[in-house]
Order: C-alpha cells, then sequence, then structure tokens
C-alpha cells in the first residue's frame, strides 16, 4: 500500500499533529496513514516518530519505547577504530554522494530480516528532504570506491539517524564516527538511534524511556540556537 494518494501533500512550511506517542498502546507504533511528504516527515520527526513500514502495509509511524540514543559524552570509539581513523584507511566525505549512500543501504542485507523497508517510496522522499536540507549522509572511500555510510535527518540539535551499510571492513563505523564527532563539535545534543542493535551499542548507543527521549526532544529544539 504505501503512501495514501488522498492524503494532502504536505510541503516542508506545513506541519500535521500526530497522536501524542505517550498515549500510544503499542510499544512502538502510534499512527497509520498518510505520505511521506516533506511537511508530513518533518512533522513526525519534530514530534518523535519516523516511518517504518512492510510491503503491502500503509505508513506505519512509530516511537519505540525505550529509545536508543548516543549523548556526546557517550560516544565510543574503541582502540582498532581509532587507529583506523588515525591511519586514514577511509577517505570520509559528507553529503558527498547521498544516493549512492541510500541505494546501498537500501540492498544492504540485514540479520533477521527479509528485504527491505527503504523502498522507492522511501528512497525518493528522503532524496527530496536531502535537496530540502533536512537530510545528511556521510560516506567512507576505499581506493576512490563508496565502502560504506549512512544517512539521517537533521532538525536543530538532534540528529535522527536512519541506516547505515558497509561493503569493507569498519566502512560504516569509520563514516558514522567521524559524522558523530562533527555533529558533536557542532552543537548536536542527541544521536537517535532508535532500536537497539549491538553495532550501535558497540559504538555508545544506550537505552532511554520515551518519556524522557520525548522530553529531550523538546528540550533541545526549543532552547536558543
Amino acid at each position: 500500500m504505501g503512501p495514501d494518494p488522498d492524503f494532502p501533500f504536505l510541503d516542508e512550511n506545513q506541519r500535521f499533529d500526530f497522536p501524542p506517542p505517550e498515549k500510544a498502546k503499542h510499544h512502538s507504533v502510534v499512527a497509520w496513514g498518510g505520505n511521506l511528504s516533506p511537511g508530513m516527515l518533518l512533522s513526525a520527526y519534530e514530534q518523535g516518530l519516523f516511518p517504518w513500514y512492510g510491503e503491502g502495509d500503509p505508513i506505519i509511524w512509530h516511537c519505540p519505547d525505550p529509545r536508543f540514543v548516543i549523548f556526546p559524552e557517550k560516544l565510543h570509539v574503541s582502540k582498532s577504530m581509532r587507529k583506523v581513523l588515525r591511519q586514514g584507511i577511509f577517505s570520509i566525505k559528507f553529503n558527498n554522494d547521498f544516493p549512492g549512500v541510500i541505494a546501498s543501504c537500501s540492498q544492504a542485507k540485514r540479520p533477521g530480516q527479509e528485504g527491505t523497508w527503504i523502498n522507492h517510496d522511501i528512497i525518493e522522499a528522503y532524496t527530496e528532504l536531502h535537496r530540502l536540507g533536512f537530510v545528511h549522509s556521510a560516506e567512507a572511500y576505499l581506493d576512490g570506491e563508496l565502502a560504506g555510510g549512512c544517512y539521517g535527518v537533521l532538525i536543530g540539535k538532534i540528529f535522527f539517524g536512519e541506516s547505515m551499510f558497509s561493503l569493507k571492513p569498519n566502512a560504516s563505523k569509520a563514516a558514522f564516527i567521524s559524522f558523530a564527532q562533527m555533529l558533536f563539535e557542532k552543537s548536536v545534543c542527541l544521536i537517535d538511534c532508535q532500536q537497539h542493535t549491538p553495532h550501535l551499542e558497540s559504538l555508545g548507543a544506550v537505552d532511554i524511556s520515551r518519556k524522557e527521549f520525548l522530553r529531550l526532544l523538546k528540550e533541545f529544539n526549543h532552547e536558543p540556537h
């Protein structure tokens, strides 16, 4: 099913009020339906939600409890990764090849998952948000070839990580760590990793309650910049 063709298109200046995540009966699902227009996606992230749905489903809007996040002081760079970064094994760039990153993320095989949630509609929607300046990517190159990367949505002082991929060992970690360090240097207060994975836990992500996440979302994006 995917996006509802009858739902109004919202541009980047328009907003939609989702049901309060705090009142969700499910530990993650808050709402379903709508579309992936810029205003709809920005509304979701500003309210702590993100889209995640399978083929044949309507768009499902999630706000997990607990939420998996990285704080600046919690970012963990192992000795082996410090060596990789110090030696400059990968050439790291930002926003250099977003189409290549999201396409590679959509093709990445993930344990326990059949197919991908990064379908054509998702790619089209996030490519438009990238064009508008809200979605950013980090790329790791090896011998001039894209070897790994990640992308996500940056709103105010929070970066909402969406996906990453790696074609060479440590490539996605090199891209993510370099990007995270840059974001934290530029006063980003929180990286949202959405849900637990061992890979992100190794980088310093921790669980916090949905209530705490929503409080921080409001606090960080309403204080003076």
